[in-house]
């Protein structure tokens, strides 16, 4: 088997299993607790508050592959391994869903549907202000992560995805703002997201000729050469993933 389509086979089937699994994690303790069944290994997990543990599990894991799927394009120009581009959109689109989760666990179990308290929310509070923009940053990303929408969008497809960066600073402010007291997590996450970013700043100062290198390796070349070369038309860059 070769190495593209022991990729395809075998090597994305798994990393989007491991991706599912916090989630099917929370469902069976869900399941337990909604069953009357609270002594079930995943409703334990859970804790003394299932609501507050499952929306925050729900966000850390949107925030840690936000990050993993920033990751992937230093890592591929620093190892040299072109392939690892294959794992950007799925990445990003789970990182998407859960972040999408969280939102809306918050919005229906924790606020109850109540969009009056949620506006109150997003003016009065910054954790939730920062939070809330990030998911309306990543929403156009993951809408437009298809190659119909990369060929419609052609360049600007690019310059769209790169609301990304923003969108994973605001979900690190979010973070961090959240916590009251030990911010050794959230400060983990923003060092994580700071080194990625200074890559790539450092990676657009380079001199001409290793800059048009670094572009064929970074962010705005796999994909879109990808794209092109399959559809015959536009594709690109730094997305929040879907099928590949």
């Amino acid at each position: 088997m070769d190495a593209d389509r022991f990729v395809r086979r075998v090597a994305k089937p798994a990393v989007f299993v491991l991706c599912l699994l916090p989630a099917a994690w929370l469902a069976l303790g869900i399941a337990g607790l909604v069953a009357g069944d609270p002594s079930s290994q995943a409703a334990l997990s859970l804790g003394a508050n299932p609501v507050e543990k499952v929306q925050d599990t729900l966000g850390i894991w949107g925030l840690r592959l936000l990050i993993a799927t920033l990751a992937v394009t230093p890592l591929r120009v620093l190892t040299r391994s072109p392939k690892l581009h294959l794992f950007r959109r799925m990445l990003g689109l789970f990182a998407f869903f859960y972040v999408t989760a969280h939102f809306f666990w918050y919005l229906f179990v924790d606020q109850a549907f109540n969009w009056e308290q949620l506006a109150g929310d997003v003016v009065k509070r910054p954790y939730v202000t920062a939070g809330f923009s990030a998911l309306l940053l990543l929403t156009p990303l993951a809408v437009t992560s298809t190659r119909r929408a990369m060929r419609r969008l052609g360049r600007r497809w690019q310059r769209l995805h790169r609301l990304v960066y923003p969108a994973a600073i605001l979900a690190c402010l979010h973070f961090w703002w959240q916590v009251k007291a030990d911010i050794r997590e959230p400060a983990l996450y923003a060092g994580l997201l700071a080194l990625l970013l200074g890559w790539r700043l450092w990676n657009r100062r380079r001199g001409p000729s290793r800059r048009g290198a670094a572009r064929r390796e970074g962010d705005a070349g796999e994909d879109q050469r990808t794209s092109q070369g399959r559809a015959g038309v536009h594709g690109f860059a730094e997305q929040p993933p879907a099928q590949q």
